[in-house]
């Protein structure tokens, strides 16, 4: 299982609403998991999304948490993948934050 990090200036419902949009997710999320339906679940501290791809090993599960002066942290694990899952873990979080800062200057 591969892991990545990143902070982005938005709040946590923000970024987790943009991660789990079904017309963003393709900006965002590895190939093979595209055709997942993301399960949520969270409370006040943490907001969860899971995806698992059927008849494959992938899965992914993004957690967002909030973060100092209103920001967000957001930690993606990525099964699947083999030898790049660490590679594919880091772009993806870059390519969300690409789409978190998207979504707050079109709205």
């Amino acid at each position: 299982m591969a892991s990545a990090e990143r902070g982005v200036s938005a709040p946590p419902e923000v970024a987790f609403n943009t991660a789990t949009d079904p017309d963003r997710i393709s900006a965002w999320l590895p190939e093979p998991l595209l055709s997942a339906d993301p399960s949520r679940d969270g409370d006040a501290e943490r907001l969860r999304a899971r995806w698992d791809a059927r008849r494959t090993d992938w899965s992914a599960e993004l957690c967002v948490e909030p973060a100092d002066a209103g920001g967000s942290w957001l930690r993606l694990e990525l099964g699947g993948g083999g030898a790049e899952a660490d590679r594919l873990a880091g772009e993806a979080l870059t390519n969300l934050v690409r789409e978190v800062a998207d979504n707050l200057q079109a709205g």
